[in-house]
């Protein structure tokens, strides 16, 4: 439809010239133009359309090379901005005009330029942020070399790289922000003024004062465990003052108004809390001076206290020698006295978990002979009321907490002295020789009351002899052949049975008028029947140190207990 169009315009072009020459020559007609000035005439007009023709035939063949030209420029220039975008090369279409493939090359030109500038905007807007935050953290930037073009997957990583980067700074503020925050509050606690630069950054308002560095953290973590122990280094000194005070109040008895110093709150900071102190015993110092011998005795006393709680033995007490002068009251004498409370009184709060269980072991210990008192008294059956069932439980629950306490003793004496490294002594003795003493004495006073026992009941069974029987009529002058034995005409034989461990009487009967022998194989019964020589009668015999336990103690016991049964079954079969 076009080529005909420009072929019918074409035509009517041609038509158009040769109407207007058709013109021209009717014209020329009526002016009388002679054919020579006519052809001239039709050369001039032809020169001035053959110009005219060839003046825009130039022009468009101008247009046509500057388009040819323009196509092979922009083809160089994708090929160039395809590599440094780093897309695929534009695919040219097939059976396109040349005025087509140069308008689509341009316009594909014009949208990879675009993208160009819009990705070194956005790397210029990346590189800027990820320098900042790099500043801040000190850490490494993003590398993309200089001068080049990122690709989107770098500038996707870059962003990645600046949210990782971020997230780090934020975490790493509130790290910063809690650790200043708790270094403010120890200082004004303590009514520390900051001395070093790092102390006055550290409470500086300014939050950007500090480089969110790991280095700047461990520094302020470091600063903030120092002023923890300085803090605790005054709440020590604070106590310390407040317990001097304490006790030399207690000590020179001061009059209850006095007392308002003690119930006072604590002041603002530790330090001001320390000088109130510090005033207040050097008050009481001054008062003390002119009472010396009174407080030195209200020292000992105290000390006697602190000694028990801490159970020392007299071994010792002995090396302090100060306790024992009566005379020549000095202030030296008081220092040395307070140099002793505060020695034993660091022993009680170093010691003071094994002591606890210690005490607690002690009265386990006093329940547990309670309720051997107890189960030998006969009258305990007459109460009522549930009491001796009660009894019974109370004496199995101390009974199976005896041996757990002693075990767990034994364990912590022994991390205590390994830590310590020298001997935890109760009493003078070492913590399981102390427990190994107290029940071989309580097995000796169970021994002593069991013969004590034995022995009354052997008594007893004494009987006096019976006066002659009186004869009467019908008897006198009568003999009888035989005398009828009765249980007054009994006699008593003793015998004492040893052991290498302890010695225990036995006592058997036997019927006067009877062969010796019965009393001879009685006594045979009695020694098959004694008890063995336990291991620890054995341990004994030697003089050897005493190791003994509550399980022993019992399996012990239940050996005695078939004996005494024995024994006693013996008796009653002689009786």
């Amino acid at each position: 439809m076009g080529s005909r169009r420009s072929e019918a315009l074409a035509s009517s072009l041609v038509t158009g010239i040769n109407h207007a020459m058709a013109r021209l020559v009717d014209i020329w007609d009526s002016i009388g133009i002679m054919e020579e000035q006519r052809i001239e005439r039709m050369q001039t007009v032809k020169k001035y359309i053959e110009d005219l023709l060839t003046d825009m035939i130039t022009e468009e063949e101008s247009l046509r090379h500057r388009i040819k030209t323009s196509i092979i420029t922009t083809r160089k220039q994708l090929e160039t901005l395809c590599l440094e975008l780093s897309v695929e090369p534009y695919k040219v279409e097939e059976d396109l005009t040349v005025l087509q493939l140069e308008k689509n090359l341009r316009c594909h030109l014009e949208a990879l330029q675009k993208e160009k500038t819009e990705r070194l905007r956005e790397l210029n807007d990346l590189r800027q942020q990820d320098e900042e935050l790099c500043v801040t953290l000190c850490a490494t930037p993003y590398y993309i070399p200089s001068g080049s073009m990122p690709s989107r997957t770098q500038l996707q990583e870059l962003q990645e790289h600046i949210k990782k980067l971020s997230e780090e700074k934020e975490s790493r503020v509130k790290v910063f922000s809690g650790l200043r925050k708790d270094i403010r509050r120890l200082m004004d606690e303590m009514g520390h003024e900051p001395e070093t630069s790092l102390e006055r950054e550290s409470v500086c308002p300014d939050t950007d004062i500090f480089l969110l560095t790991h280095e700047n953290i461990q520094a302020l973590k470091l600063l903030l465990s120092q002023l923890e122990v300085k803090k605790e280094s005054l709440v020590s000194a604070r106590d310390k003052l407040k317990d001097r005070a304490i006790s030399l109040w207690n000590r020179l008895s001061c009059p209850e108004e006095e007392a308002k110093e003690f119930e006072q709150e604590a002041l603002t900071t530790l330090s001001d809390d320390i000088r109130r102190w510090q005033c207040v015993v050097d008050h009481l110092e001054v008062l003390q001076r002119a009472k010396l011998e009174e407080v030195i005795d209200k020292a000992r006393q105290e000390l006697v206290v602190w000694w028990n709680k801490c159970m020392f033995g007299p071994e010792q007490k002995e090396p302090f020698n100060a306790y024992f002068c009566d005379d020549n009251y000095t202030e030296e004498l008081l220092n040395l006295h307070d140099s002793e409370l505060l020695k034993v009184k660091e022993f009680y709060k170093v010691a003071r978990p094994l002591l606890e269980n210690l005490e607690k072991w002690e009265k386990n210990w006093a329940l547990f002979q309670d309720f051997e008192r107890k189960a030998a008294d006969p009258n305990r059956f007459s109460n009522r009321g549930g009491a001796l069932l009660k009894e019974s439980k109370d004496r199995a629950k101390v009974q199976k907490l005896l041996p757990k306490l002693e075990e767990e003793l034994k364990a912590r004496v022994d991390t205590w002295e390994t830590e310590q490294g020298c001997t935890f002594l109760m009493k003078g003795q070492s913590v399981m020789e102390y427990i190994s003493r107290q029940w071989e004495e309580y097995r000796s006073q169970k021994d002593k009351e069991k013969n004590e026992r034995m022995s009354k009941k052997a008594d007893s069974t004494l009987f006096k002899t019976p006066s002659k029987r009186p004869h009467g009529p019908g008897s006198s002058g009568m003999t009888p052949n035989k005398i009828k034995k009765t249980p007054n005409q009994l006699s008593l034989r003793t015998t004492t049975m040893s052991s290498s461990a302890s010695s225990v009487s036995s006592t058997f009967l036997c019927v006067p008028g009877k062969p010796p022998l019965s009393a001879k194989q009685r006594v045979k019964t009695l020694e098959t029947s004694s008890v063995p020589r336990t291991p620890l009668q054995e341990f004994n015999s030697d003089k050897k140190p005493i190791s003994i336990t509550y399980s022993d103690f019992t399996s012990q016991l239940s050996q005695k207990a078939s004996h005494d049964s024995v024994l006693n079954s013996t008796v009653k079969d002689v009786l």
